[in-house]
Protein backbone atom coordinates (compact mmCIF):
# COMPACT_ATOMS: atom_id res chain seq x y z
CA UNK A 1 0.00 0.00 0.00
CA UNK A 2 2.88 2.68 0.80
CA UNK A 3 4.78 1.46 -2.18
CA UNK A 4 1.90 2.01 -4.80
CA UNK A 5 0.73 5.47 -2.77
CA UNK A 6 4.18 7.16 -2.64
CA UNK A 7 5.23 5.06 -6.35
CA UNK A 8 7.80 4.20 -4.78
CA UNK A 9 9.04 1.42 -7.70
CA UNK A 10 8.54 4.50 -10.17
CA UNK A 11 11.07 6.56 -8.35
CA UNK A 12 13.24 3.57 -7.98
CA UNK A 13 13.61 3.19 -3.73
CA UNK A 14 11.99 1.20 -0.95
CA UNK A 15 10.30 1.45 1.90
CA UNK A 16 13.56 0.93 3.97
CA UNK A 17 15.51 3.65 2.48
CA UNK A 18 12.74 6.10 2.99
CA UNK A 19 12.59 5.30 6.58
CA UNK A 20 16.09 6.08 6.82
CA UNK A 21 16.31 8.86 4.67
CA UNK A 22 13.58 10.54 6.67
CA UNK A 23 15.44 9.61 9.98
CA UNK A 24 18.59 11.24 8.26
CA UNK A 25 16.87 14.74 7.59
CA UNK A 26 15.08 14.41 10.77
CA UNK A 27 18.61 14.47 12.77
CA UNK A 28 20.32 17.31 10.59
CA UNK A 29 17.19 19.64 10.75
CA UNK A 30 16.09 18.74 14.33
CA UNK A 31 18.16 21.43 15.72
CA UNK A 32 14.77 23.77 14.64
CA UNK A 33 12.77 22.91 17.88
CA UNK A 34 15.40 24.47 20.35
CA UNK A 35 17.03 26.97 18.49
CA UNK A 36 13.90 28.77 17.40
CA UNK A 37 12.85 28.93 20.56
CA UNK A 38 16.09 30.09 21.57
CA UNK A 39 15.56 33.20 19.33
CA UNK A 40 12.18 33.87 19.32
CA UNK A 41 12.28 34.02 22.75
CA UNK A 42 14.82 36.97 22.77
CA UNK A 43 11.44 38.94 21.29
CA UNK A 44 9.52 38.09 24.27
CA UNK A 45 8.11 34.82 23.36
CA UNK A 46 7.71 32.45 26.03
CA UNK A 47 9.83 29.25 25.05
CA UNK A 48 7.37 26.27 25.46
CA UNK A 49 4.75 28.52 23.32
CA UNK A 50 7.35 28.18 20.45
CA UNK A 51 8.46 25.00 20.92
CA UNK A 52 5.27 23.51 20.37
CA UNK A 53 4.49 26.00 17.58
CA UNK A 54 7.39 24.87 16.12
CA UNK A 55 6.36 21.55 15.85
CA UNK A 56 2.77 21.80 14.76
CA UNK A 57 4.01 23.83 12.10
CA UNK A 58 6.86 21.64 11.02
CA UNK A 59 4.11 18.51 11.24
CA UNK A 60 1.46 20.47 8.94
CA UNK A 61 3.67 21.78 6.38
CA UNK A 62 5.56 18.21 5.84
CA UNK A 63 2.71 15.91 5.87
CA UNK A 64 1.10 18.61 3.60
CA UNK A 65 4.34 17.71 1.65
CA UNK A 66 4.44 14.98 1.47
CA UNK A 67 0.46 13.16 1.09
CA UNK A 68 -0.37 16.23 -2.19
CA UNK A 69 2.72 16.61 -3.44
CA UNK A 70 5.24 13.39 -2.62
CA UNK A 71 8.31 14.93 -2.46
CA UNK A 72 10.89 14.33 0.04
CA UNK A 73 11.63 17.65 1.27
CA UNK A 74 10.66 18.72 4.37
CA UNK A 75 9.01 22.01 5.91
CA UNK A 76 10.18 24.17 9.37
CA UNK A 77 10.07 27.67 10.51
CA UNK A 78 13.15 29.09 8.38
CA UNK A 79 16.76 30.48 10.21
CA UNK A 80 17.18 33.91 9.14
CA UNK A 81 13.28 34.75 9.24
CA UNK A 82 13.32 34.40 12.63
CA UNK A 83 16.40 36.51 13.32
CA UNK A 84 14.40 39.09 11.27
CA UNK A 85 11.37 38.79 13.32
CA UNK A 86 13.14 38.54 16.51
CA UNK A 87 15.61 41.26 16.27
CA UNK A 88 14.41 44.04 13.12
CA UNK A 89 10.50 43.53 13.33
CA UNK A 90 10.01 43.24 17.13
CA UNK A 91 13.36 44.29 18.50
CA UNK A 92 13.64 47.90 16.57
CA UNK A 93 9.88 48.88 16.99
CA UNK A 94 9.35 49.36 21.08
CA UNK A 95 5.48 49.66 19.93
CA UNK A 96 5.32 46.41 18.29
CA UNK A 97 4.95 43.26 20.57
CA UNK A 98 5.62 39.47 19.52
CA UNK A 99 1.66 39.04 19.34
CA UNK A 100 1.56 42.06 16.65
CA UNK A 101 4.32 40.58 14.77
CA UNK A 102 3.08 36.99 14.42
CA UNK A 103 -0.20 39.01 13.09
CA UNK A 104 1.75 40.21 10.44
CA UNK A 105 3.22 36.92 9.59
CA UNK A 106 -0.38 35.61 9.61
CA UNK A 107 -1.25 38.09 6.86
CA UNK A 108 2.14 37.54 4.61
CA UNK A 109 0.61 33.51 5.00
CA UNK A 110 -3.13 34.59 3.55
CA UNK A 111 -1.19 35.98 0.90
CA UNK A 112 1.29 33.42 0.43
CA UNK A 113 -1.68 30.72 0.32
CA UNK A 114 -3.55 32.52 -2.39
CA UNK A 115 -0.07 33.46 -4.28
CA UNK A 116 0.57 29.43 -4.18
CA UNK A 117 -3.22 28.69 -5.24
CA UNK A 118 -2.50 30.45 -8.69
CA UNK A 119 0.15 29.36 -11.29
CA UNK A 120 2.23 32.52 -10.67
CA UNK A 121 4.69 30.53 -8.27
CA UNK A 122 4.66 27.63 -10.29
CA UNK A 123 5.66 29.36 -13.42
CA UNK A 124 8.02 31.20 -11.37
CA UNK A 125 9.68 27.68 -11.15
CA UNK A 126 9.49 27.42 -14.92
CA UNK A 127 10.68 31.15 -15.48
CA UNK A 128 13.84 30.52 -13.71
CA UNK A 129 16.75 30.46 -15.81
CA UNK A 130 18.56 26.79 -16.53
CA UNK A 131 21.96 27.72 -15.15
CA UNK A 132 20.67 29.77 -12.25
CA UNK A 133 18.72 26.98 -10.86
CA UNK A 134 22.29 25.53 -10.87
CA UNK A 135 23.60 28.08 -9.37
CA UNK A 136 21.10 27.82 -6.63
CA UNK A 137 21.15 24.08 -6.29
CA UNK A 138 25.56 24.37 -5.99
CA UNK A 139 24.91 27.60 -3.75
CA UNK A 140 22.60 25.95 -0.99
CA UNK A 141 25.48 22.91 -1.17
CA UNK A 142 28.34 25.40 -0.63
CA UNK A 143 25.91 27.35 2.25
CA UNK A 144 25.31 24.32 4.21
CA UNK A 145 28.72 22.66 4.44
CA UNK A 146 30.09 26.42 5.38
CA UNK A 147 27.38 25.85 8.01
CA UNK A 148 27.93 22.46 9.18
CA UNK A 149 31.96 23.68 9.86
CA UNK A 150 31.04 26.36 11.37
CA UNK A 151 29.10 25.29 13.96
CA UNK A 152 31.53 22.65 15.17
CA UNK A 153 34.15 25.06 15.16
CA UNK A 154 36.74 23.97 12.28
CA UNK A 155 35.79 27.41 10.79
CA UNK A 156 35.56 30.38 12.88
CA UNK A 157 35.47 34.17 12.71
CA UNK A 158 38.87 36.20 11.75
CA UNK A 159 39.34 39.29 12.58
CA UNK A 160 40.88 40.37 9.27
CA UNK A 161 39.78 37.59 6.47
CA UNK A 162 36.06 37.26 8.20
CA UNK A 163 37.03 33.45 8.74
CA UNK A 164 39.68 31.21 9.73
CA UNK A 165 40.68 27.80 10.47
CA UNK A 166 39.61 26.85 14.04
CA UNK A 167 41.22 24.90 16.80
CA UNK A 168 42.09 21.44 15.72
CA UNK A 169 42.82 20.28 18.94
CA UNK A 170 39.35 21.38 20.38
CA UNK A 171 36.96 18.11 21.34
CA UNK A 172 34.17 19.30 19.32
CA UNK A 173 36.35 20.01 16.19
CA UNK A 174 37.94 16.40 16.88
CA UNK A 175 34.65 14.86 17.09
CA UNK A 176 32.94 16.18 13.77
CA UNK A 177 36.37 15.58 12.08
CA UNK A 178 36.13 12.00 13.24
CA UNK A 179 32.23 12.16 12.43
CA UNK A 180 33.18 13.16 8.80
CA UNK A 181 36.13 10.37 8.39
CA UNK A 182 33.45 7.73 9.39
CA UNK A 183 30.60 9.05 7.26
CA UNK A 184 33.44 9.12 3.98
CA UNK A 185 34.46 5.66 4.36
CA UNK A 186 31.10 4.08 4.86
CA UNK A 187 30.02 5.89 1.62
CA UNK A 188 33.03 4.98 0.24
CA UNK A 189 31.97 1.25 1.17
CA UNK A 190 28.45 1.98 -0.40
CA UNK A 191 26.87 1.23 2.87
CA UNK A 192 23.07 2.07 2.75
CA UNK A 193 22.14 4.02 5.17
CA UNK A 194 26.35 5.64 5.73
CA UNK A 195 24.86 9.19 6.45
CA UNK A 196 22.43 8.00 9.84
CA UNK A 197 24.96 5.65 10.79
CA UNK A 198 27.86 7.99 10.60
CA UNK A 199 25.83 10.12 12.59
CA UNK A 200 25.08 7.24 15.20
CA UNK A 201 28.56 6.17 15.50
CA UNK A 202 29.27 9.79 15.91
CA UNK A 203 26.60 10.64 18.51
CA UNK A 204 27.79 7.11 20.44
CA UNK A 205 31.61 8.38 20.20
CA UNK A 206 30.11 12.21 22.29
CA UNK A 207 28.60 10.05 24.94
CA UNK A 208 31.55 8.08 26.10
CA UNK A 209 33.75 10.60 25.68
CA UNK A 210 31.45 12.72 28.11
CA UNK A 211 31.20 15.48 25.36
CA UNK A 212 27.05 14.32 25.55
CA UNK A 213 24.70 14.22 27.69
CA UNK A 214 21.60 13.51 29.06
CA UNK A 215 19.56 15.45 31.74
CA UNK A 216 16.06 13.28 31.25
CA UNK A 217 14.44 11.84 28.35
CA UNK A 218 10.94 12.37 28.49
CA UNK A 219 8.74 15.59 29.31
CA UNK A 220 5.17 16.05 28.47
CA UNK A 221 4.34 18.78 26.03
CA UNK A 222 2.36 21.60 26.89
CA UNK A 223 -0.25 22.02 24.17
CA UNK A 224 -1.57 25.41 22.70
CA UNK A 225 -3.31 27.59 25.02
CA UNK A 226 -5.21 29.55 22.20
CA UNK A 227 -6.04 29.30 18.64
CA UNK A 228 -4.58 32.93 17.65
CA UNK A 229 -2.06 33.87 19.67
CA UNK A 230 -2.59 38.00 18.35
CA UNK A 231 -6.06 37.63 18.48
CA UNK A 232 -8.22 36.40 15.49
CA UNK A 233 -7.60 37.46 11.81
CA UNK A 234 -9.36 40.23 11.90
CA UNK A 235 -7.81 41.77 14.07
CA UNK A 236 -4.05 40.77 12.45
CA UNK A 237 -5.61 42.52 9.30
CA UNK A 238 -6.24 45.55 11.33
CA UNK A 239 -2.74 45.75 13.43
CA UNK A 240 -0.90 45.76 9.76
CA UNK A 241 -2.75 49.04 8.91
CA UNK A 242 -2.60 50.79 11.81
CA UNK A 243 0.86 50.11 12.83
CA UNK A 244 2.19 50.30 9.16
CA UNK A 245 3.68 47.43 8.57
CA UNK A 246 3.22 46.57 4.74
CA UNK A 247 6.68 46.33 4.38
CA UNK A 248 7.62 43.83 7.29
CA UNK A 249 4.34 41.41 5.18
CA UNK A 250 6.47 42.17 2.18
CA UNK A 251 10.30 41.58 3.28
CA UNK A 252 7.88 38.13 4.83
CA UNK A 253 6.72 37.10 1.81
CA UNK A 254 8.89 38.03 -0.79
CA UNK A 255 11.94 36.43 1.22
CA UNK A 256 9.84 33.55 1.97
CA UNK A 257 8.41 33.14 -1.62
CA UNK A 258 12.21 32.59 -2.96
CA UNK A 259 14.01 30.91 -0.23
CA UNK A 260 11.56 28.34 -0.17
CA UNK A 261 11.32 27.82 -4.00
CA UNK A 262 14.92 28.43 -4.26
CA UNK A 263 15.52 25.33 -1.41
CA UNK A 264 12.23 23.66 -3.31
CA UNK A 265 14.34 23.89 -6.60
CA UNK A 266 17.95 23.01 -5.69
CA UNK A 267 16.46 19.39 -3.66
CA UNK A 268 13.89 18.52 -6.01
CA UNK A 269 17.21 18.58 -8.76
CA UNK A 270 19.41 16.88 -6.85
CA UNK A 271 16.98 14.04 -6.56
CA UNK A 272 16.24 13.94 -9.98
CA UNK A 273 12.64 14.67 -9.73
CA UNK A 274 13.00 17.92 -12.02
CA UNK A 275 11.10 16.98 -15.38
CA UNK A 276 13.17 19.19 -18.01
CA UNK A 277 12.44 22.83 -16.59
CA UNK A 278 9.50 21.81 -14.47
CA UNK A 279 8.72 20.99 -10.91
CA UNK A 280 5.87 18.21 -11.08
CA UNK A 281 2.82 19.06 -8.48
CA UNK A 282 4.50 22.06 -7.65
CA UNK A 283 1.20 23.68 -6.86
CA UNK A 284 0.79 21.30 -4.25
CA UNK A 285 4.33 21.54 -3.05
CA UNK A 286 4.32 25.34 -3.00
CA UNK A 287 1.19 25.50 -0.77
CA UNK A 288 3.00 22.79 2.07
CA UNK A 289 5.36 26.31 3.40
CA UNK A 290 2.16 28.54 2.83
CA UNK A 291 0.02 26.97 4.57
CA UNK A 292 2.50 25.97 7.49
CA UNK A 293 3.53 29.51 7.64
CA UNK A 294 0.00 30.00 8.42
CA UNK A 295 -0.60 27.59 10.70
CA UNK A 296 2.26 28.84 12.72
CA UNK A 297 1.85 31.84 12.62
CA UNK A 298 -1.70 31.36 14.34
CA UNK A 299 0.28 29.20 17.40
CA UNK A 300 3.42 31.27 18.03
CA UNK A 301 6.17 31.07 15.47
CA UNK A 302 8.23 32.79 12.29
CA UNK A 303 7.67 32.35 8.41
CA UNK A 304 8.28 28.30 7.63
CA UNK A 305 10.56 27.32 4.33
CA UNK A 306 11.34 24.53 2.82
CA UNK A 307 14.90 23.32 4.85
CA UNK A 308 17.90 22.55 2.94
CA UNK A 309 18.54 20.14 5.37
CA UNK A 310 16.23 18.03 3.28
CA UNK A 311 18.79 17.46 1.04
CA UNK A 312 20.47 14.93 3.40
CA UNK A 313 17.76 12.82 3.71
CA UNK A 314 17.83 12.75 -0.76
CA UNK A 315 21.53 12.09 -0.41
CA UNK A 316 20.32 9.20 1.66
CA UNK A 317 18.14 7.78 -0.83
CA UNK A 318 14.82 9.54 -0.35
CA UNK A 319 12.97 9.93 -3.23
CA UNK A 320 9.21 10.01 -2.08
CA UNK A 321 7.02 11.42 0.17
CA UNK A 322 7.30 9.07 2.76
CA UNK A 323 10.79 10.31 3.98
CA UNK A 324 8.65 13.34 5.03
CA UNK A 325 6.04 11.45 6.68
CA UNK A 326 8.93 9.96 8.71
CA UNK A 327 9.90 13.42 9.20
CA UNK A 328 6.44 14.68 10.63
CA UNK A 329 6.23 11.43 12.78
CA UNK A 330 9.08 11.83 14.37
CA UNK A 331 8.73 15.76 14.78
CA UNK A 332 5.68 14.56 16.95
CA UNK A 333 7.85 12.10 18.81
CA UNK A 334 9.67 15.39 19.30
CA UNK A 335 7.67 17.09 21.41
CA UNK A 336 7.62 14.11 24.07
CA UNK A 337 11.51 13.86 23.99
CA UNK A 338 12.40 17.59 24.23
CA UNK A 339 15.19 17.17 26.82
CA UNK A 340 16.61 14.38 24.38
CA UNK A 341 16.15 16.36 21.70
CA UNK A 342 17.64 19.20 23.50
CA UNK A 343 20.71 17.37 24.54
CA UNK A 344 21.63 16.12 20.61
CA UNK A 345 20.52 19.22 18.70
CA UNK A 346 22.87 20.91 21.06
CA UNK A 347 25.90 18.73 19.74
CA UNK A 348 26.42 20.68 16.15
CA UNK A 349 29.78 18.08 15.63
CA UNK A 350 27.03 14.94 15.62
CA UNK A 351 25.02 16.47 12.39
CA UNK A 352 27.79 18.58 10.63
CA UNK A 353 29.47 15.78 8.67
CA UNK A 354 26.57 15.29 7.28
CA UNK A 355 26.06 18.86 6.31
CA UNK A 356 29.15 19.08 4.92
CA UNK A 357 28.88 15.67 2.72
CA UNK A 358 25.80 16.90 1.45
CA UNK A 359 27.29 19.95 0.33
CA UNK A 360 29.99 18.40 -1.61
CA UNK A 361 27.43 16.63 -3.24
CA UNK A 362 25.07 19.22 -4.14
CA UNK A 363 28.14 21.21 -6.02
CA UNK A 364 27.82 18.34 -8.92
CA UNK A 365 25.55 20.83 -10.26
CA UNK A 366 28.63 23.16 -11.12
CA UNK A 367 29.49 21.28 -14.24
CA UNK A 368 26.07 21.73 -15.23
CA UNK A 369 26.51 25.62 -15.86
CA UNK A 370 27.43 27.30 -19.10
CA UNK A 371 30.81 28.70 -17.95
CA UNK A 372 31.58 29.75 -21.70
CA UNK A 373 29.10 32.76 -21.99
CA UNK A 374 29.60 35.21 -18.87
CA UNK A 375 25.91 36.47 -19.02
CA UNK A 376 25.13 32.77 -18.08
CA UNK A 377 27.64 32.01 -15.99
CA UNK A 378 28.27 35.21 -13.58
CA UNK A 379 24.79 35.39 -12.28
CA UNK A 380 25.27 31.88 -10.83
CA UNK A 381 29.05 32.29 -9.75
CA UNK A 382 27.23 35.24 -7.90
CA UNK A 383 24.53 33.26 -6.21
CA UNK A 384 26.81 30.21 -5.71
CA UNK A 385 29.24 32.87 -3.76
CA UNK A 386 27.02 35.06 -2.14
CA UNK A 387 24.74 32.30 -0.21
CA UNK A 388 27.60 31.22 2.42
CA UNK A 389 29.26 34.76 2.69
CA UNK A 390 25.92 36.91 3.55
CA UNK A 391 24.18 33.05 5.15
CA UNK A 392 21.38 34.19 3.25
CA UNK A 393 19.85 31.72 0.34
CA UNK A 394 17.37 34.68 -0.31
CA UNK A 395 20.21 37.31 -0.90
CA UNK A 396 21.88 35.27 -3.45
CA UNK A 397 19.25 34.33 -5.30
CA UNK A 398 18.90 37.97 -5.22
CA UNK A 399 21.79 38.97 -6.59
CA UNK A 400 21.61 36.17 -9.41
CA UNK A 401 18.12 37.72 -10.74
CA UNK A 402 19.52 41.05 -10.46
CA UNK A 403 22.28 40.80 -12.61
CA UNK A 404 21.33 38.38 -14.93
CA UNK A 405 18.65 40.60 -16.81
CA UNK A 406 21.39 43.48 -16.77
CA UNK A 407 24.15 41.19 -18.27
CA UNK A 408 21.77 39.91 -20.82
CA UNK A 409 20.77 43.64 -21.86
CA UNK A 410 24.10 44.37 -22.37
CA UNK A 411 25.04 41.41 -24.61
CA UNK A 412 21.61 42.48 -26.54
CA UNK A 413 19.74 39.12 -25.49
CA UNK A 414 17.17 40.99 -23.74
CA UNK A 415 14.38 38.88 -25.11
CA UNK A 416 15.86 35.81 -23.80
CA UNK A 417 15.04 37.02 -20.48
CA UNK A 418 11.06 35.85 -19.28
CA UNK A 419 9.30 38.30 -17.63
CA UNK A 420 9.16 37.22 -14.18
CA UNK A 421 12.70 37.37 -13.82
CA UNK A 422 12.73 41.05 -15.05
CA UNK A 423 9.71 41.51 -12.26
CA UNK A 424 11.54 40.35 -9.91
CA UNK A 425 14.99 41.97 -10.26
CA UNK A 426 12.92 44.95 -10.19
CA UNK A 427 11.45 44.04 -6.51
CA UNK A 428 14.63 42.17 -5.39
CA UNK A 429 16.48 45.75 -6.25
CA UNK A 430 13.66 47.36 -4.12
CA UNK A 431 14.52 45.23 -1.01
CA UNK A 432 17.69 45.31 -1.13
CA UNK A 433 17.98 48.95 -1.40
CA UNK A 434 15.11 50.32 0.60
CA UNK A 435 13.80 47.27 3.05
CA UNK A 436 15.42 45.23 5.91
CA UNK A 437 16.77 41.91 5.31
Amino acid sequence: MLSSFFKLKELGTTVKTEIMAGITTFLTMVYIVIVNPIILHSAGVPFDTVFIATIIATVVGTLWMALLANYPIAIAPGMGLNAYFAFSVVGNNTNIDYRIAFGAVFVAGILFVILSLTPFREKLIESIPANLKHGITAGIGLFIAFIGMRLTGIIVAHPENLVGLGNLHSPTVLLALGGLAITLILMALNVNGALFFGMIITGAIAYFTEQLKFDGFVAAPNLPKELFIFGDPITAFGDVFQYGLYAVVFSFLLVTIFDTTGTMVGVAEQAGLMKGNKMPRARQALLADSVATTVGAAFGTSPTSAYIESSSGVAAGGRSGLTSVVVAILFIAAAFFAPLVSAISGLAAITAPTLIIVGSLMLGSLSKINWNELDEAFPAFLIILTMPLTSSIATGIALGFISYPILKIVKGKYKEVPFLVYLFAVLFFYQLAFLPH
